[in-house]
């Protein structure tokens, strides 16, 4: 973001903030609240993304891509409307749906120019379409092709492409593991699994490709119990912990040379897991957590990242973020009551 706009929006943003709160928001309605830390405020738009529940209703809003027309596709796991399309001003363009009961997943990628999606169902599906809902190919489940055995959970969460065209699979709320298949679907490999070892996962709910160091890509994967993200090579081999301690991260999202995440739950002082508590964090390029839009200010000492907490109770369960050009945030929550989007605003 140009520095000349940034500051004029940080002088326009001491003119104040009239939030319009949804029902199941409890924070105080103030004139001149900014939220973040450093040099990544925002201002809080609670009703950006507000429609008509009667008409298009959303049960969970649980993740958020935006295409090369700066369109923002979001997965719910409402069959009625699986997919909702926003523009940027937050007007509803489009929905479409697979009467997916459990949609939870939504990645966009780019293969030669023409966009499609991958939809994770936590009900065991995972499927490509095209960007008006046409089914291309589904990933077969894992028990069916011998990869899992019959006693195995399969509940897949989230995927990523690679530069390479191949598919890695998350299953998050299963059996623990990234599941690795060629452009074509064939199965490659599988690694990491539950426990508490370095390359093993507690949720491995999320998962991304890290361009960011201009060299060899990797593969960051979300272990949320652990309050980490894990990274790996594109062959499975694991790298380095990203530690986040009292952040229940859900996916890594990159923009730039930052990482964006929702905080789906934080601990209290007396390290409980803690309902309603979410936020958002951001990591700069080393990986240091430089803001927590909603939560408190990212402390270290000697070096090491302190207790992360909600701060500011403007967010339920952050599940996911999108980040636009202008480098706004959309945050979507789960289990927040069936509300809407809400949108960051960078000053």
């Amino acid at each position: 973001m140009p520095f000349h706009r940034r500051s004029f929006l940080k002088l326009s943003a001491i003119t104040g903030l009239a939030m319009t709160l949804k029902p199941n928001l409890s924070f105080s309605n103030s004139k001149d609240t900014l939220i973040g830390h450093g040099d990544f405020k925002y201002k809080v738009d609670p009703s950006w993304g507000n429609l008509d529940p009667n008409k298009t209703p959303v049960q969970n809003c649980h993740e958020m891509v935006m295409d090369k027309k700066g369109r923002l596709f979001m997965v719910t796991d409402e069959p009625k409307n699986n997919i909702i399309i926003y523009n940027q001003s937050g007007k509803l363009l489009d929905t479409w749906t697979l009467n997916l009961p459990a949609a939870h997943g939504l990645s966009l990628v780019n293969e030669g120019g023409e966009e499609f999606l991958w939809i994770t169902d936590n009900g065991g599906r995972v499927i490509k379409t095209d960007l008006k809902g046409k089914i291309i190919t589904e990933i077969p489940s894992p028990i069916t092709k011998g990869i899992y055995t019959e006693k195995m959970p399969w509940t897949p969460t989230e995927t990523c492409v690679a530069p390479n065209g191949d598919l890695y699979i998350t299953d998050g709320y299963g059996s623990q593991f990234v599941l690795q298949y060629d452009s074509s679907g064939n199965f490659i490999r599988k690694f990491g699994g539950d426990g508490h070892g370095d390359e093993q996962f507690k949720t491995v709910h999320g998962i991304s490709i890290d361009q960011r160091k201009g060299g060899t890509p990797t593969l960051l994967c979300t272990s949320r119990g652990h309050n980490s993200f894990k990274r790996f090579t594109l062959e499975g081999e694991y790298l380095e912990t990203i530690f986040l301690p009292g952040a229940f991260v859900c996916r890594p999202v990159i923009h730039g040379q930052n990482l964006y995440a929702g905080v789906c739950w934080s601990r209290t002082k007396y390290l409980e897991q803690m309902d309603n508590s979410g936020f958002v964090t951001i990591l700069d390029e080393n990986d240091k957590v430089v803001s927590n839009p909603g939560g408190t200010e990212p402390k270290y000492l000697d070096g090491e990242l302190q207790l992360m907490i909600q701060k500011e109770p403007i967010f339920k369960h952050c599940h996911d973020v999108c980040i636009d050009q202008d480098e706004n945030i959309y945050v979507c929550q789960w289990n927040a009551s069936g509300s809407y989007p809400i949108k960051l605003t960078r000053v």
